[in-house]
């Protein structure tokens, strides 16, 4: 079965190891952009809130049984922390108290891969630092934040970023690596207060100005 050119489709489970190494076997990278839920009507009370460090286990080991060194994650807004120096999912104005129990699943995923240390996948969880826009055009660039929400957008809500942008950052870190074993925010710049510096942030490579 085949989801356009060049795509193959195989179903899998990414909290059953053994299965993780049999789909990924011959693959360069991987990339974990994998919900609990089936669909909208599955509600929060019958999530599993283990379901992400249970993904972390399978993908590193399943990974590493397979030969495959490379695993792009897709994070959540949630853990990133505001300019308080809390995770966002801690203010209940910023962030919906219902939608709580998956940030927490989610954040135990996101521990569970920094406390693997230097095992044979190299890691990297790339974090949206605001909003992520569907049906916005690609523009050609991001940059990388660290730890917490990317200061800087004025009165504009933190630095979105498109779908297609957001794509384009996790094929960079598979192509041509540049953070290893580690979560990071990505944003487009182009929301950013033009006089404002901001210490966390750091550029990647150039390769998007040319993209």
């Amino acid at each position: 079965m085949t989801g356009g050119t060049g795509v193959t489709l195989v179903r899998g489970d990414v909290v059953d190891r053994a299965r993780v190494a049999e789909v990924a076997a011959g693959a360069v990278a991987a990339v974990h952009a994998v919900s609990p839920f089936r669909g909208p009507e599955q509600g929060f009370d019958a999530l599993d809130p283990d379901f992400f460090v249970r993904a972390a286990d399978a993908l590193l080991g399943g990974l590493a049984d397979a030969g495959v060194e490379r695993l792009v994650a897709i994070g959540l807004f949630a853990n990133l922390l505001g300019a308080d120096g809390r995770p966002v999912m801690d203010d209940p104005e910023a962030f919906p108290p219902q939608i709580r129990p998956f940030a927490l699943a989610h954040t135990a995923g996101l521990r569970r891969l920094l406390e693997a240390g230097d095992g044979p996948v190299d890691w990297v969880m790339l974090t949206p630092g605001g909003g992520l826009e569907e049906h916005a055009p690609r523009n050609g660039r991001y940059r990388f934040g660290g730890e917490r929400v990317p200061d800087g957008a004025g009165t504009a809500g933190p630095p979105g970023l498109s779908y297609a942008d957001l794509a384009v950052a996790v094929l960079d870190e598979i192509e041509r690596p540049t953070r290893h074993r580690a979560r990071v925010s990505v944003f487009d710049p182009g929301a950013l207060v033009p006089d404002v510096v901001d210490p966390d942030v750091v550029d990647p490579p150039t390769q998007m100005d040319s993209a």
